[in-house]
């Protein structure tokens, strides 16, 4: 039994009205992706979710995974639902036509992906690392290599790892040891990898591994990094898998969350080397691995909401059925719901979960138009509004899912501490996401040096003008959102403000992006995050003065205001923060700790 339903509903609002679906489908090749058809693939993707996927979720955390002869046993279950995924065509759904996929917008796909993490994550990350090894190989890989990989998998029949972090070298890449010899056309690869996610598993035919290893003249850093394609199973002139690869799975490492996707250690070229295939040129794998990191970040942001999503519907049903006290207004005792407390923390969760499916479904959207629009001048526009709201997503979004799951728990009272309720399980899986695919502070670094001093703020700078155009629109909005823009344009106020201070002060200070970057990140995404809430608040305005008794819009317009009331304000606080600087944080002498 599942206590997952997928928010269609919602989904499907965000797609239409904040996403904007009428310019996504507007462009070249994405005609058909029309509002009954999102509408089609959305249920017919939450019957999977909801279904098959869910009900696995709390029995497949309990079994987790281990070794037995070498291969890596899932929960039961797992295969049977991963076949069905596959089957359906799910795995290519936001790919191209030309490589075998089914040509629908990345934003479409965004919002299926949430459902598979909300319903399974561990389960979904299956598919989620295989849909980037597909993008990088796609942009990467020489014709032959792209014709025997591609369309197994793309169609699910083959999956996918990305191989960067090793015991010596975790952020820091340019320490990987891994090593890449040549030998004719191909490369022998020898070392060892860990946290490899579906390292290895026996639910697809074959497993293709994106592996950064150093060939002998290698230049020292980051720069003297390649990328190669390391096969489980070598393929034959005809594309199918042929002999096992000098490769293997050494241990799966017990973890926190996520017990059943097998995190893994692997081991390259224990013998005569595991045969790789380059991708790109030599020296410049790690500029091909962000093809797939990229993406890979922005898909982590929508894990965070995926599992706010999961523990707030949790947390719902919880306070619904548990009888504690007699609320204000009740004769008898009532459920937990009715109590004013336990109502701000839902309504909390409530908002997280819908403010960041509208950044993430907001940045894919902004995706599909920085790769389809039809001159060169927007295509790379709205590349610098995807560059700069990608580590926001990935940084807001799953930050904020530890305060939902938290909450949850909080909610849930002692009965959150006792895994049989399964709160405690959405905490648990969300703390890797603020990790994996760069920490916070990883994103934060990234906004702060490479998406503001880069163009000195060009790309911030573009989009507050755009909020400032919106702040008029707020201000003229009815009674009901008065709250809404007075906090919004306070906060939008502090995000110029502290923007204009930081470019100012970066140089003066080289502690400062990196001292103060976490909260100038969570800053702005409570802005953007507002900014997008306010305008499906304003959407759902116009579909009640259309008529629509659908008590869905009025919920719009309460959620809306209760982010700018009780989430927003946070802005200001962060911004003092942001503002002190440096000196506090580096005051205490490192050997003093």
């Amino acid at each position: 039994m599942s206590d997952y339903i997928a928010p269609t509903q919602d989904m499907q609002f965000v797609i239409e009205e904040i996403a904007d679906l009428d310019s996504i489908s507007s462009l070249s090749g994405f005609e058909e992706a029309s509002a009954d058809l999102v509408e089609a693939v959305l249920e017919q993707a939450g019957v999977l979710a909801n279904e098959v996927f869910s009900p696995l979720n709390q029995p497949g955390d309990i079994h987790g995974t281990r070794i037995e002869e070498g291969i890596v046993v899932s929960p039961p279950g797992y295969a049977e639902a991963y076949q069905q995924f596959v089957e359906n065509g799910w795995q290519g759904i936001g790919k191209s036509t030309s490589i075998g996929g089914q040509g629908l917008p990345f934003l479409v796909h965004s919002a299926v992906a949430e459902m598979w993490y909300s319903s399974n994550m561990a389960l979904a990350l299956c598919p989620l690392l295989t849909s980037g090894a597909i993008e990088a190989i796609e942009t990467h890989a020489p014709e032959a290599l792209r014709d025997s990989y591609l369309p197994k998998m793309v169609s699910g029949e083959w999956s996918g790892t990305m191989n960067l972090t090793e015991p010596q070298a975790g952020t820091d890449l340019a320490a990987i040891k891994t090593r890449a010899e040549r030998d004719g056309d191909r490369y022998r690869i020898r070392g060892q990898k860990i946290f490899i996610t579906w390292g290895e598993h026996e639910m697809s035919d074959n497993i293709v591994h994106l592996v950064l290893a150093r060939l002998p003249d290698a230049p020292e850093g980051v720069k003297g990094i390649s990328l190669f394609l390391v096969p489980k199973y070598l393929v034959d002139e005809n594309g199918n898998k042929d002999q096992r690869n000098d490769l293997r799975v050494v241990s799966v490492e017990e973890k926190m969350g996520i017990h059943s996707s097998p995190t893994c250690v692997m081991s390259y070229g224990d013998g005569e080397g595991a045969i790789g295939f380059l991708l790109g040129e030599e020296h410049n794998g790690l500029a091909c691995m962000f093809t797939m990191m990229n993406n890979a970040r922005l898909e982590v942001g929508m894990q965070g909401v995926a599992i706010s999503e999961r523990a707030y519907q949790r947390a719902v049903l919880f306070a619904k059925e548990r009888v504690q006290g007699v609320a204000r207004g009740h004769s008898e005792r009532s459920s937990i719901i009715h109590h004013p407390d336990v109502r701000r923390m839902l309504m909390q969760m409530r908002a997280i979960s819908e403010a960041g499916r509208a950044l993430a479904y907001y940045a894919s959207a902004q995706t599909d138009l920085a790769h389809h629009a039809e001159s060169a001048q927007d295509r790379e526009s709205f590349q610098r509004r995807v560059d700069l709201v990608i580590p926001i997503v990935k940084g807001w979004c799953t930050e904020m899912a530890q305060e939902a799951t938290y909450t949850g728990i909080q909610v849930h009272g002692g009965m959150g501490f006792v895994e049989e309720t399964g709160a405690a399980q959405h905490m648990r899986d969300a703390r890797i996401l603020t990790i994996y695919e760069g920490t916070t502070g990883i994103q934060a670094l990234d906004l702060m040096g490479r998406k503001m001093l880069r163009d000195n703020g060009l790309a911030m700078a573009e989009l507050i003008a755009e909020l400032k155009q919106f702040n008029q629109q707020i201000a003229a909005a009815d009674d009901d959102l008065g709250s809404v823009a007075k906090r919004f344009n306070v906060a939008l106020a502090v995000l110029e403000d502290v923007s204009c201070w930081y470019l100012d002060n970066a140089e003066i200070d080289p502690d400062l992006g990196n001292a103060v970057g976490v909260d100038y990140m969570m800053l702005a995404g409570n802005v953007v995050c507002a900014w997008l809430m306010a305008k499906a608040a304003i959407a759902a305005q116009k579909h009640i003065a259309n008529g629509s008794s659908d008590g869905f819009y009025a919920q719009k317009i309460n959620t809306a205001v209760f982010f700018a009331e009780h989430i927003l304000p946070r802005s200001e606080a962060q911004a003092v923060m942001v503002k002190a600087g440096s000196a506090s944080v580096m005051a205490i002498d490192a050997d003093s700790f």
